[in-house]
Formats: structure tokens, sequence, C-alpha cells
């Protein structure tokens, strides 16, 4: 197709993008859906995290969206959780309880856009009744020893019969000193794991559930569940990053969207979801399926069908962003040079030229939508000289998303504060 019918076509497509009542059309493609996934192209972008925020107060606030998932860990999105829900003992301000995140990145989560957004819930919460107030999760992988730790405390004040064989879990990871890549490299080279006793915990707990729920509060149990699966879990995904294969990746998106499925469950409400368009993306539309990885938008559309699911996906075409120079690095801001000639984003630059809203429509649709273009992701670890040859996804963007909002200029967001030398680095995962 000659490159002007291109363009007509993104124009006849694209809405401009100026504040949330343009998001309008969006939210009539959602119409009744229960999952929605919103990704970022980045993870260190101010637009991306305010945008998404915006679209998610008005899932809230117009379709009675009741929980927010988020790419981060279990443990410590639940001290936020307890804190936008107005739990007995929590911190009153959620500031607080996002600037102890202690994983690196922390400024994925430990920033001002977040804060603004868990504050607006907090008030949100504070005019409705317990049972009524939206949740905020964690749905990652990687904090092995942190949930152990606190499924212990949790065992030992509200059932005390487990305790010993948590405690044999805890035991057999202890020699690791609470390294994700000793443990991974040890087993490479011994037959033996700690896989046996992190399963012997969750089932414990799976198969006592019906009973201790009518004597306690059943949001602590979950949570202590969660973090019993999370090491289950966890302890696989360490053991399969050592491999160098994509088993360790879809270790990590099945995790996630397992624990979807239970938010669904538990909750019994609809859930907005908050990761990386490398997650939410349907993988089978990019070249992550020839290497045999899954994700969470693929996952999602296979468990819930495309009506109840729909994946929003981010892009833009030039600015700063936060991010590491290599993994495990401090934090810095970077600039983002225009995106490459041929790339999505380019093709909406180029006929648009301002931020826009393109929502993939049903039945026939342009071809521009179906062809395969690069598009732009920038991880934790972002090298702008690479953009020559890397950073970008081959996409059929009608395939990987419903709907994809188009930034022209972007900036880097607000960490709450530098990385700490005591900080736990995870072992490098494969993308972002």
């Amino acid at each position: 197709m000659p490159e002007d019918e291109d363009r007509r076509q993104v124009r006849a497509l694209a809405r401009p993008l100026r504040n949330a009542r343009d998001l309008d059309p969006l939210l009539e493609r959602i119409g009744d859906a229960r999952i929605v996934a919103v990704g970022e192209a980045s993870h260190g972008t101010h637009e991306y995290y305010a945008w998404r925020a915006a679209l998610t107060r008005r899932l809230i606030e117009e379709r009675g969206f009741a929980v927010v998932a988020v790419e981060g860990d279990w443990p410590d999105c639940y001290r936020v959780n307890r804190s936008v829900r107005l739990l007995p003992g929590a911190d009153e301000d959620p500031r607080d309880a996002l600037d102890a995140f202690a994983r690196w990145p922390t400024w994925m989560w430990a920033n001002d856009d977040v804060v603004d957004f868990c504050r607006w819930l907090r008030r949100y919460n504070a005019d409705r009744s317990d049972g009524d107030r939206v949740g905020f999760y964690g749905l990652d992988v990687y904090s092995l020893w942190d949930s152990m730790h606190e499924l212990i405390g949790w065992l030992e004040q509200n059932e005390p019969g487990h305790v010993a064989r948590a405690r044999r879990a805890l035991a057999c990871f202890e020699p690791y000193g609470e390294d994700g890549a000793e443990y991974a490299f040890a087993h490479r080279f011994s037959p033996t794991s700690c896989e046996d006793a992190a399963v012997e915990v969750l089932r414990a707990l799976c198969e006592d559930r019906g009973r201790a729920e009518a004597e306690e509060d059943p949001e602590a149990r979950f949570a202590a569940e969660q973090n019993a699966a999370v090491v289950v879990d966890a302890e696989r995904y360490y053991r399969a990053m050592v491999q160098g294969s994509a088993e360790s990746w879809n270790v990590r998106d099945v995790h996630m969207v397992d624990v979807l499925d239970r938010l669904l469950e538990h909750t019994g409400g609809k859930v907005v979801v908050w990761e990386h368009n490398t997650h939410i993306g349907d993988a089978r539309a990019t070249d992550m399926a020839g290497g045999g990885m899954v994700n969470v938008g693929q996952l999602l559309r296979e468990r819930h069908g495309t009506d109840d699911v729909v994946l929003v996906g981010f892009g833009g075409h030039r600015g700063g962003v936060i991010a590491g120079a290599e993994w495990g690095a401090q934090m810095a801001r970077m600039s983002v040079p225009p995106v490459r000639a041929g790339s999505l984003e380019a093709l909406l630059h180029d006929a648009v030229g301002e931020d826009s809203l393109v929502v993939v429509p049903g039945g026939e649709r342009p071809g521009w939508l179906d062809r395969r273009l690069d598009h732009r992701a920038i991880g934790v670890v972002y090298r702008p000289e690479r953009e020559r040859w890397g950073n970008y996804v081959p996409t059929v963007l009608g395939e990987r998303y419903d709907a994809f909002l188009h930034l022209e200029h972007t900036s880097p967001l607000q960490p709450l504060h530098l990385e700490r030398p005591d900080e736990h680095v995870p072992l490098a995962s494969e993308g972002v």
C-alpha cells in the first residue's frame, strides 16, 4: 500500500488525546470487560504512568473496577494495599509504603505518579465500606525470601501448627544468603532443590482453607496463601533462570496470570492490570512466540476470551526516561531519541504528529494494523546508543493490542529516592 494511503488511514482512525475525557472511545471499547491490562513502553516515563492512572480512575469510578494489580512484588504491594484500603495499623500516607520498596528497580513503583494515584485511591476508599474498597496488589515472582518471612510471621500468629513446615522450607533456602542467583547456580550443579519443602507449605495451607476461613480474616489468609505461592513459583523461576531459555520468562508470566485469576475469584470484582507492554501485549503478535515465550496478554485472552479482556499499549516518539545503564545500576535520567524510520511510532508521528488514541476496530480494519512494524520497548536497562539495531519488538498492532496510546513527547518520572546500597537486585531476567 502506498505510504500516503497508510497515513490517511492512520489519521482517519486516530483520535486526539488532551485530557481524560478523550478516553471515551476506549471506555466504550472496554464495555463490560472484566480485565483491562494497561501497558507502558518503559518503566520510567511520567506520561505513561499518568495516562494509565487517568484511565484507571475512570474505570474505578464509572465501571466499578475493584482491583489494581501491578508488576510488583506481593509483600511490598500488600503494604500499599493496606494503606489505600485504610486497614488498621497501615501507613496513613501511601507514600511511606511506596518509599519502603527495596528491590531494584525501586523507581518502577516508588515514584511521584504512583504516589499521586495511591493517595487518590485512599481518598476514594475512605467514603466506601471496607468490603467495597479497591485494592492494590502485586503480581511478580521475585520476592522469595520476603514472602517466606511474611508467611512465617502470619503462621506464628494464626496457624502455629504449620510453622515447623515453613521453617524447614526457610532452612533449605538459608544457605544461599537470600540470593536467587546463588540458589540457581547451586541447583545447576546439584540434583537437590527446595521445591518439595516449598510446595509442602502451600499444600498444607490450601488443605486447611475451608476449616480456617470461618474463624479468621479471609483477606489476611488470602495474602498468606499468595506469599506461599510466590515461594513455590520463585523457586521454580530461579532454577529456570540458569537454563538460559524462555522457561524462566514463562514461569514468571504464568505466575502473574495465576495470581490474577486468584484475585478475580477472591474479590469477585473487575481488575485493572499495570505492566510493561512486553507482558501486556499478546506475545503471538510479536517475535516472542517464535522463541517459545508466552506472556500475560496472551494467557489472559486464552483463559478468559477476547470479549472479557482488553489490552492497551503505549508508545512514544521522543523524550526522556529513568533507567539503568546495566542490570542493578543506579538509576539515571536518559534522553530517548526520535524513533527510527519505518517503526509503528514513526508512522503515527508522521501521520498525526500529536498525542493520540487508536482503538482497534472490530471486523475489517486498515491494512497498517495487520502489518508487522517495529515497536520500541525500553526496559529497566536502557542504552540509547543501541536504538539503531535494538530496543524494538516486531509487532502487529491490531493483534497485539485492542487499543494504543501514542505520545509525541515524554519525560522521565520522578523517583522518591535513589537506589540504596543495601537493595536486593534480583537475578537478571529475559526482558523487562
